[in-house]
């Protein structure tokens, strides 16, 4: 609900506050007054076009802030916070300014936005309905969903089944496209998988070869080296057999051995020198031991050398292609296989889609003929309730339908697409509501509209500026009567000039402008049952003070008072 309106330095209007309420509210005041503004700062306010010539003459520029309280969980909450605003204690400050040199500027929450925000915001807070303003209800999609939600539970039903299956037929046809479309890529795929994986099993790979290979190699290529070094070593170890004397380090450990072993028991710490020289002399003996075998077991094998060589060749070759080790190649090919499996399974899965595709396709077909049947009654009983209402509106010789026709392609919400026709008199041909009528006959119409769709289209805040223009006597009493019914359901502000209109108001606000000519804080003024009642003289007789203006006066408040209780 949109809680109060500052305005300043636009048209009239110098610096004025509006605090609205819930209900009907309606702004009056003589020709001139500035409240023809009220409707031109809402306006800005949504995102409406900035046009500096309304600034007022001497001010920098034009500034509008409202304030507007919404519920706690709203789409407009989140869209704002999205953008980077905040509430404040529950309510959203929107402003809007625009200078004098024709810049615009706009914020949601505290934080700047683009005017654009604000008119998306507005389409779920408020309809403005004024000679020269884009209705909300012109547009095909909001009459389209307006209309499903007058139809109630029966559409809802059917709609939430098509909608679950659209978004399965939407997923299925997307994946079913990818994969027919991407045949080749992945035939092409699978044959290099296929390869791969049948190269590398006829390698007949074993987990660490290449690093067992690399040892190998490194061995046979150095065979007389290592058998050089291995005898030499054992020879220094245990002695030469083919030289006379030489010293050997076993026979060096023994003598050494031998000199402690006959002192040992005169010292314990000598003792334990004895007892290591006994173990190294033990280690000394398992090293030479364990050098002559291996210099006995090693050969020079060029066959070998080769053959070794050769296949770490061929590892060395599918490693470039598939890994850096054969543990990483072997690893590639277990992927590769799994890969492949879900190729060849591609085919499969082609078919399984299309024969769901064929049945949500079908599916679709039957909900989509019943959205349209819903459609199509609904759309008759809506255009006999508003064309019932524009005859009470001085419109007795216009007509609405509902034109709803069913294309060939699936949307989101069916096949349909709907518009609301006017025909303004008898002869006339059905046209878009916009070309059918003048602006005083479709703010009527709008207003018709709006009090069939109460309740069923969503929007907490309706404004209308001329919705009585044309019309006066009963027919201007019928206009009140429904605002205030339309009231019952949504907050409503009305800028007229009828006192029928204004007697239906659950508060009332007049601007007044001041001696400057200007409309400041104190010239909006919400006026009590007196003040209503001397306001509803002036607007009829053009005297507040008249006696006859005042019990006309009185006898409108108590018609209205009646016609709001019922």
């Amino acid at each position: 609900m949109l809680e109060e309106v500052r305005i300043k330095g636009l048209g009239v209007i110098d610096d004025a506050m509006l605090e609205l309420s819930p209900g009907l509210t309606v702004v009056t005041g003589e020709t001139g007054a500035g409240k023809t503004m009220v409707v031109t700062g809402l306006g800005l306010l949504f995102g409406g076009r900035a046009d500096p010539q309304r600034v007022r003459p001497g001010a920098e520029r034009a500034l509008v802030e409202g304030r507007i309280t919404l519920p706690e969980e709203s789409r407009v909450t989140e869209r704002v916070s999205e953008a980077g605003g905040e509430l404040d204690e529950g309510a959203l400050i929107l402003t809007r300014s625009v200078s004098a040199e024709g810049r615009s500027r706009a914020s949601a929450g505290g934080r700047s936005a683009p005017v654009s925000l604000l008119a998306s915001l507005a389409d779920d807070l408020v309809a403005t309905h004024g000679q020269s303003d884009q209705h909300r209800l012109l547009r095909t999609e909001r009459q389209r969903a307006a209309l499903d939600r007058y139809a109630g539970e029966a559409l809802t039903r059917t709609l939430n089944s098509y909608a679950a299956a659209y978004r399965r037929h939407r997923e299925v046809s997307e994946e079913l496209e990818e994969l027919t479309s991407r045949a080749r890529d992945r035939e092409q795929e699978a044959d290099m998988l296929r390869f791969g994986v049948e190269e590398i099993a006829d390698a007949e790979i074993t987990p660490g070869e290449d690093a067992e290979l690399l040892a190998e190699e490194n061995r046979l290529a150095h065979a007389d080296s290592l058998r050089v070094a291995a005898t030499t070593a054992n020879r220094a170890l245990t002695g030469d057999p083919d030289a006379d004397m030489q010293a050997d380090a076993v026979g060096l450990l023994a003598s050494a051995r031998h000199a402690l072993a006959a002192v040992r028991d005169h010292d314990t710490s000598l003792a334990s020198v004895t007892d290591r020289l006994d173990e190294a002399s033990h280690v000394l003996g398992d090293i030479a031991t364990e050098l002559a075998s291996y210099a006995d077991s090693i050969e020079a094998d060029p066959a070998r050398l080769a053959a070794v060589q050769e296949r770490r060749a061929h590892l060395a070759q599918l490693s470039r292609k598939y890994g850096e080790s054969s543990d990483d190649v072997l690893a590639w090919a277990e992927d590769a296989a799994k890969r492949l499996a879900e190729l060849e399974g591609d085919d499969e899965r082609i078919d399984e889609l299309r024969d769901e595709e064929e049945e949500l396709r079908s599916k679709l077909l039957e909900l989509a003929d019943e959205l349209t049947r819903i459609r199509t009654e609904t759309a008759e009983t809506f255009s006999a309730a508003v064309t019932e209402e524009l005859t009470a509106l001085a419109m007795p010789h216009a007509q609405v339908s509902v034109r709803v026709t069913a294309g060939d392609d699936f949307g989101p919400h069916g096949r349909d697409e709907v518009e609301i026709l006017l025909v303004a008199h008898p002869g006339a041909p059905p046209l878009p509501l916009h070309k059918g009528a003048s602006g005083g006959e479709l703010s009527r119409v709008m207003l018709a509209i709006e009090v069939v769709f109460a309740g069923a289209d969503p929007v907490p805040t309706f404004v209308f500026d001329e919705v009585d223009a044309g019309v006066g006597g009963k027919a201007a009493v019928e206009v009140g009567r429904r605002l205030a019914r339309l009231a019952r359901a949504a907050q409503v502000v009305v800028v007229t000039h009828l006192p029928q209109v204004a007697a239906f108001a659950d508060a009332h606000l007049v601007v007044e402008k001041s001696g400057a000519g200007t409309v400041t804080e104190s010239g909006v003024t919400r006026l009590d049952r007196a003040g209503r009642t001397r306001e509803l003289s002036r607007m009829l007789a053009g005297l507040e003070d008249s006696e006859l203006g005042q019990a006309h006066a009185e006898e409108l408040l108590t018609i209205a008072d009646t016609a709001r209780a019922s």
